[in-house]
């Protein structure tokens, strides 16, 4: 798989939001904005553990992600994993920095976090599909 360019790694580095898109249990999708952080080929996102988006990783693990400039497309495709006790020390201050977030910290009473792991299967960078 071709690693992305170092302008698409910085947008991946700086760029705040990201569009994550998962296939519901009827097969239809549902994309939902995201804060996200891009580590060693792979995307972190801190979730809700009830989350519709966590819900449908679990049925069906396939996703896409997006970035929100359609000007210069960087989209990315792979299989996301849950991860409910074990948050890596790296991503969680990757987190802190980009956005001055506890990404562990809970969102609503009653309600833990699961971080999403998206490691990149494939990739659609400027209309290209790698």
């Amino acid at each position: 798989m071709p690693t992305p360019t170092p302008a698409v790694l910085d947008r991946l580095a700086r760029e705040r939001n990201a569009w994550l898109c998962t296939v519901r249990p009827d097969g239809s999708p549902h994309v939902t904005p995201v804060w996200f952080v891009y580590l060693h080929d792979t995307w972190w996102i801190g979730a809700d553990e009830g989350a519709v988006k966590v819900r449908n990783i679990e049925k069906t693990s396939r996703v896409s992600l997006a970035l929100e400039s359609g000007d210069a497309p960087v989209v990315a495709e792979g299989e996301a994993a849950v991860h409910r006790d074990a948050f890596p020390a790296e991503v969680t201050a990757d987190f802190a920095a980009k956005y001055d977030w506890d990404v562990t910290a809970p969102q609503r009473p009653g309600r833990g976090r699961v971080l999403l792991e998206v490691p990149v299967r494939r990739w659609l960078l400027a209309g290209v599909a790698q």
